[in-house]
């Protein structure tokens, strides 16, 4: 198959296309970034696959948790992609496939480090984390519909188990101090590697159901949010065009 995967929900913006062969990769930097570097990277990586829009299977992308403007502008990219694929024989456009991130980090800590019992942590900022357990049993990943949302100090971490994320740096000995830890993001590579299965459990939808998973509520955004989504929105009215 050929799939584009890509993830803005943390300060890193990951992206991999593959033909079913190979696997081409891009890392950056992430953040108030993200909105204007998104689309050309994608265009990059897409073009050393010799591919286009309209040749991918589906485009897989990080729905969350993470943050707000990240996934805001990964959803929208999403969408404006798909939707601008739409041919005579597909008229709805490119399949979507929104994975959870948590399960994303779970994937990536098992393809470094062989690890198959995964807490999954992702700073959530003010203090707090995302977090959930996923267990592989060789085959694929198992875990909760529902997330957590709690300051460090509360995550639990089973005994054999292994906490994996984001967030240890922020937060040191608060997190889970009697765990074993290993850093991982949720990379588009994994956001590859899980995208088979969810496809054959039908997790893809159309473009405009695609949205982000929010477990945190919020009110208000920054300036710099809006600043981002208005440039995100802009970036992608001039590239899908």
């Amino acid at each position: 198959m050929n799939l584009l995967a890509f993830d803005t929900s943390t300060d890193v913006i990951s992206i991999a296309v593959t033909d079913g062969q190979q696997l081409w990769t891009h890392t950056g930097p992430g953040g108030s970034q993200a909105s204007a570097t998104l689309i050309p990277a994608i265009r990059d990586c897409l073009a050393q696959a010799g591919l286009g829009f309209a040749d991918l299977d589906a485009i897989v992308f990080g729905r969350g948790p993470g943050s707000f403007t990240g996934l805001r502008t990964a959803c929208a990219v999403a969408q404006g992609l798909a939707f601008g694929a739409q041919s005579a024989t597909r008229p709805g456009g490119v399949p979507v496939l929104p994975v959870d991130t948590l399960l994303a980090v779970a994937e990536d800590a098992r393809h470094q480090h062989g690890v198959h019992q995964v807490v999954a942590v992702l700073d959530a900022r003010m203090d707090e984390v995302y977090t959930a357990p996923f267990e592989y049993d060789g085959t694929r990943w198992s875990g909760p519909d529902d997330f957590g949302l709690m300051a460090p100090q509360h995550v639990d971490v089973p005994a054999g188990w292994t906490l994996a994320g984001n967030a240890f740096k922020a937060y040191g000995d608060r997190l889970a101090p009697g765990a074993s830890h290993v850093a991982a993001l949720p990379t588009a590579a994994a956001l590859l590697r899980l995208a088979p299965a969810l496809l054959a459990a039908g997790g893809a939808v159309p473009a405009d159901q695609a949205l982000p998973r929010y477990i945190r509520d919020k009110v208000a955004k920054t300036t710099q949010e809006r600043a981002d989504e208005r440039a995100a929105a802009a970036l992608l009215a001039t590239t899908t065009a």
